[in-house]
């Protein structure tokens, strides 16, 4: 590999790892701020004490985030997709940790224990999964 190539690969990676937690971000973000504005979840700055049922939703819809922009960037990564996605999922996990720890026991307006928790165990499963839907049609293309 030639002087050039390392830095440019090194970019795109970087840039793919990136562009993936922007993507889980704004997608995360955007449905928060929806389902505060339906009343889904309650107002900004309220206890989510009794939101046992949204709490879920959001589980989910962050687990299918996660695959989402876990799957951005290993179609984007320059090689080795699903370690790239791995990589965007251990900033995840570090993320979901942080959350952790600064939320315990901070009182009933952050929920209940089991939705940090879940975020943090979830966190390196759906980087895999995101990664390894790009394998998956990488080879597919490969067999037409």
């Amino acid at each position: 590999m030639s002087e050039m190539q390392a830095p440019r690969r090194l970019g795109r990676s970087v840039g793919a790892v990136l562009a993936g937690i922007v993507v889980g971000v704004i997608l995360t973000i955007g449905t928060d701020v929806v389902l505060h504005a339906i009343g889904v979840f309650p107002p900004w700055g309220q206890s989510m004490a009794g939101f046992d049922g949204a709490l879920l939703i959001a589980t989910v819809y962050r687990t299918v985030y996660g695959v989402v922009a876990s799957y951005i960037t290993a179609r984007l990564a320059p090689d080795r997709p699903v370690a790239h996605a791995l990589t965007g999922g251990v900033v995840g996990l570090a993320v979901s940790i942080l959350g952790a720890v600064l939320t315990w026991n901070k009182g009933p307006a952050f929920g209940p224990h089991w939705y940090p928790l879940a975020l943090v165990v979830l966190a390196m499963p759906q980087a895999w999964a995101g990664g390894t839907l790009r394998v998956m049609q990488l080879r597919a293309r490969r067999t037409l």
